[in-house]
């Protein structure tokens, strides 16, 4: 992006009833035109909402980080460069230079980076944190030459590893991968000494915008997407395994498809994360069983659910594994090597994303690896996500059962039911966020927040959190709905409701509201509703339990739902 060009999205508004998200770009230099780029990529990131960036003091990092920690914001932006753990790493100010003042610059900067350590954890645990490390190199301080590497440098390395580590370890700050710059903008050609030195801004203008661009993805990010539909013959292996047999597929050196087994091993360690993983392919099922019986395979069959083979279209093979994922196609990415099998998935399903597997291209192929991890990574790993697949084929297995006319309550008492039920308000809770920003189908209105915004919420006085966990003799699904509201004298309001599609048909619904209603001594529960298109399974819950049909508000008194609540058969554990 142009510097004109970032001007001119900044001053593109939205309508006046739009609502505003404030971040804040905090550094010890002049922020200039990191501002203009920051606000540019936020904006294009939240196009319908006004956005707000503001920056600290010249020369204060910490104390601008410190003061941020007693404000509201959506996100805050903090950019690290070797000057402000010691002004002797920069340009700015002479002296410092000498051997005998390389030991003092250590521990200064040692002291400084525990300060900041300090104080980016104390703002992490009020909003969401995005951290770049210093992407300017080190000044010729020491007394080598510039080629060979020097204990005082190393020791600064050191230094700043620990203190990324441990920020990493907090699971509450994100770090913005320098590697990942490097590959953007060259080390050499980020700094301008001219503007440096006599303007207090040390950046080229692509490298600000390259930085600006990246560390506004990282505190914008998370919405991984949630499954992969995957073609077989010359994508998930090499050859066409109903021509040369199941045991000349290759995915390793010998057979020249070493791309095609890194491929497989990313799909496996993917899978362990809880993303899903199905098959969709035209070829003959009994051979490829086969070929899923080799040892060799780096994505074993029971990491792979549900496995479409047959000659039938592709786009019906898909439509069938979301309806078993229950989840929508702008969650997940098809992958195939045939253009033809991309455009006839794509023209049924257009939010879906579509990927060509360049069997021949080995740079093109190592790039759509990397691209998959970031279309799929997650900042942190809930205990929920390696029950997914396993709660996918519980929900499966329940629905055919429900389907064919079996006594669902009878099942249900069978099952030895356990709900785990909190009151504990933590706005951090990752599982709970992300139930609430993912969730479409059983949700209360469509209603997403960022980190603070979620936050606020809890933190007002009248507010409530309710998290659901489930578990029975089948297995744990974790924690599986999160509900948030207010007590009015009475009366509980329900501003969030949200529950996984993997718990649908349990009645888990039904006990939830029954314990609020006990918990609460509430005699009703006003649900503010929204319809959307996608939450058609809440609306017909709600069809059945509220009082005078669906409104933007609706009403549930204790009285009625009693009458209205099936047998319910859970072992239910409280806990505040």
């Amino acid at each position: 992006m142009k510097l004109m060009e970032a001007l001119r999205i900044c001053q593109q508004n939205p309508s006046d009833t739009s609502e505003n998200y404030r971040y804040a770009l905090l550094c010890g230099c002049e922020p200039l035109h990191l501002k203009t780029f920051l606000t540019a990529y936020l904006k294009q990131k939240y196009p319908n909402h006004f956005i707000q960036t503001e920056t600290g003091l010249y020369g204060d990092l910490l104390g601008n980080i410190q003061r941020a920690t007693n404000q509201e914001w959506n996100g805050v932006c903090v950019l690290l460069e070797w000057a402000d753990c010691d002004p002797r790493l920069g340009i700015r100010q002479l002296g410092g230079w000498q051997p005998a003042h390389l030991a003092d610059i250590l521990n200064s900067v040692r002291s400084v980076l525990g300060r900041l350590q300090e104080a980016l954890l104390a703002l992490a645990q009020k909003t969401a944190v995005a951290l770049s490390l210093p992407t300017l190199a080190l000044p010729p301080a020491a007394y080598t030459p510039t080629f060979q590497h020097n204990e005082f440098e190393l020791g600064l390395q050191g230094l700043l590893n620990d203190f990324a580590t441990h920020l990493v370890q907090s699971g509450s700050v994100r770090l913005l991968n320098p590697a990942v710059l490097d590959r953007l903008s060259a080390p050499a050609t980020r700094r301008d000494v001219k503007s440096e030195v006599l303007f207090g801004f040390p950046y080229q203008m692509a490298h600000v915008d390259t930085l600006c661009e990246q560390i506004a993805l990282l505190i914008t990010h998370s919405n991984p997407k949630r499954g992969i539909i995957t073609d077989l013959d010359n994508t998930f292996w090499k050859g066409i395994v109903g021509e040369v047999g199941a045991n000349s597929v290759s995915w390793d050196m010998d057979g020249q498809g070493q791309i095609h087994g890194l491929y497989q091993q990313l799909l496996s360690s993917l899978a362990s994360a809880g993303v899903l993983i199905a098959v969709a392919s035209k070829n003959d099922s009994d051979v490829v069983k086969e070929a899923f019986q080799r040892e060799d395979l780096l994505l074993k069959a029971e990491q792979i659910f549900p496995m479409e083979v047959h000659w039938n279209a592709k786009s019906e093979s898909v439509g069938r594994i979301l309806k078993a994922w229950n989840i929508g196609a702008d969650s997940v990415v098809f992958l195939d090597d045939s253009p033809m099998e991309l455009d006839e998935v794509k023209t049924k399903y257009p939010a879906i994303e579509c990927l060509a597997f360049p069997t021949n291209d080995y740079s093109a192929a190592y790039a759509l690896l990397i691209q998959l991890r970031d279309l799929f990574g997650k900042s942190i790993l809930s205990a929920e996500d390696s029950l997914r697949l396993q709660s996918i084929r519980q929900a499966q297995e329940l629905s055919a059962l429900t389907e064919s006319g079996s006594d669902l309550s009878a099942f249900l008492k069978e099952a030895n039911a356990e709900l785990q039920i909190s009151f504990a308000k933590e706005p951090f809770d990752t599982r709970a966020y992300e139930l609430v920003n993912k969730t479409n189908q059983f949700n209360l209105n469509g209603e997403r927040y960022t980190q603070a915004e979620w936050k606020q919420r809890l933190d007002a006085p009248s507010s409530f959190l309710m998290t659901v966990s489930y578990a029975d003799k089948y297995g744990s699904l974790g924690k599986i709905a999160v509900l948030q509201g207010r007590k009015d004298l009475n009366n509980l309001i329900i501003n969030t409701w949200v529950m996984s599609c993997r718990a649908f048909t349990r009645h888990i619904e039904f006990k939830t509201l029954e314990v609020l209603f006990h918990t609460f001594q509430a005699e009703r529960i006003y649900l503010e509703y929204t319809p959307t298109e996608r939450n058609r399974p809440f609306q017909s819950f709600l069809n059945g339990v509220v009082e005078r049909g669906l409104t933007s508000l609706g009403e549930i008194l204790s009285t009625s739902f009693q009458q209205r609540c099936p047998s319910l058969h859970f072992n239910v554990k409280v806990s505040v």
